[in-house]
């Protein structure tokens, strides 16, 4: 049975996504990156604090040397909630704790302050790293962990690709899209030609997933591309390239945000800057761009 994360919980975050990761941890759904909206790390869960651990992480010249996990044994009335059995533990990643073993935490308290991670690709903002184990299991491990679900209403917004850039980094830009629907009141991600609001890294990690249960076609385009088929870890890739003004890119970091909507794109050495309009576009590829884990600089 999967976690059910409320809507209460998910709405203190600016943005989330439980696809768009290359690490096993987020296969099939099963952890969910949460996106504050300053340096403060807020709790999503309740209960008590296990252990705390700082633990490795990939070197990155941007990056902390290394990461913390924090388990938390959740409480009875917290996994009521989210339809799990007592016992149920959390790990979050991501947050130099300013907790400690023993510490009785409630959704909204102060975890710490968000780190800068060796796991993220440097496109990618800070967050913290939820996940669930059942009761009994290795709490920290990451394999075997459930499967999130998050009860938060995302709408799909339908974009033709036109836009002007409204933020760079030395990685990525953000192209802005149409204007956010329901800012402040719901949750909004680039929807597929289809309609479905698409979640991951398109296409540059093998597999994404959407922002619906149900129901999700056999397969989605973006731009008349088909880019995705659905399978029951969410949704596999096609082999197909990004492209912005015909050029091709590594390409597109999709999530769901509360206040804006804007599509935020992968590209390494770019010479963009704010206020240029460009098109991002799809094309089927006999060499799609697929990133691992040790090459995402």
């Amino acid at each position: 049975m999967p976690v059910s994360l409320p809507s209460s919980v998910v709405g203190r975050y600016e943005r989330f996504s439980r696809y768009n990761s290359p690490y096993p941890a987020h296969d099939g759904g099963r952890a969910v990156d949460l996106y504050p909206a300053d340096e403060t790390a807020v709790s999503p869960v309740a209960g008590v604090v296990r252990e705390t651990r700082t633990v490795g992480c990939p070197s990155r010249a941007y990056a902390a040397s290394t990461d913390h996990l924090i388990v938390v044994d959740l409480a009875d009335e917290w996994c009521l909630t989210a339809g799990v059995a007592a016992g149920t533990v959390a790990r979050v990643l991501h947050v130099d704790p300013a907790v400690s073993a023993g510490d009785r935490i409630a959704v909204g308290d102060t975890l710490g302050r968000l780190t800068r991670s060796g796991f993220f690709g440097r496109w990618v903002a800070n967050h913290l790293h939820l996940g669930f184990r059942p009761p009994g299991a290795d709490a920290v491990r990451a394999s075997g962990s459930l499967t999130v679900a998050v009860d938060a209403d995302v709408a799909g917004v339908a974009w033709d690709g036109t836009g002007t850039v409204v933020e760079t980094g030395p990685t990525h830009v953000v192209v802005g899209g149409p204007d956010h629907p329901e800012p402040g009141d719901r949750f909004a991600a680039l929807a597929s030609d289809e309609g479905v609001p698409l979640d991951g890294g398109l296409c540059h990690y093998a597999g994404g997933g959407t922002f619906r249960e149900e129901p999700v076609p056999a397969a989605v385009s973006l731009w008349g591309t088909r880019v995705g088929t659905r399978t029951e870890q969410g949704l596999e890739w096609e082999p197909v390239d990004v492209v912005v003004d015909g050029a091709r890119v590594v390409g597109l970091s999709l999530f769901a945000g509360i206040d804006d909507f804007g599509v935020k794109v992968v590209c390494p050495d770019h010479d963009l800057v704010v206020g240029d309009r460009v098109t991002v576009g799809t094309e089927p590829s006999t060499d799609p761009i697929r990133l691992g884990r040790d090459d995402r600089a």
